[in-house]
């Protein structure tokens, strides 16, 4: 089964090396395998799967992660499972070629 990606390049997951000590916590939570280990350092390898859960943030010891949970894609599914309006931040947006679209770069499809 192929990985699924939501967005390209919005994730805001972001890690550091330096409080990192690599016990590897956040791949045991981590439900998308966002995060490996090799050598006893951790590192982000698919930053794109993240769903920005949060489980990796609340489980690091060394708050070597962050994120901001609850903007991504898991805040869009619990929401709509909720039944809640406009939850979707993990809408396509297709890129046009106009000029005065670009403006407008989320319009039509209740993103944000």
């Amino acid at each position: 089964m192929t990985q699924l990606v939501y967005l390209k390049d919005v994730v805001t997951l972001e890690f550091d090396p330096e409080k990192c000590s690599g016990c590897g916590t956040c791949l045991d939570v981590c439900p998308h395998a966002v995060l490996a280990r090799s050598n006893g350092q951790v590192r982000i390898v698919d930053r794109d799967a993240c769903m920005e859960c949060g489980a990796c943030v609340r489980n690091c010891p060394d708050e070597a992660l962050k994120v901001r949970a609850g903007v991504g894609c898991a805040a869009a599914v619990i929401n709509s499972v909720l039944g809640r309006n406009k939850a979707s931040c993990c809408c396509v947006i297709e890129p046009e070629s106009s000029a005065a679209s670009k403006s407008k770069p989320n319009s039509g499809c209740g993103c944000c």
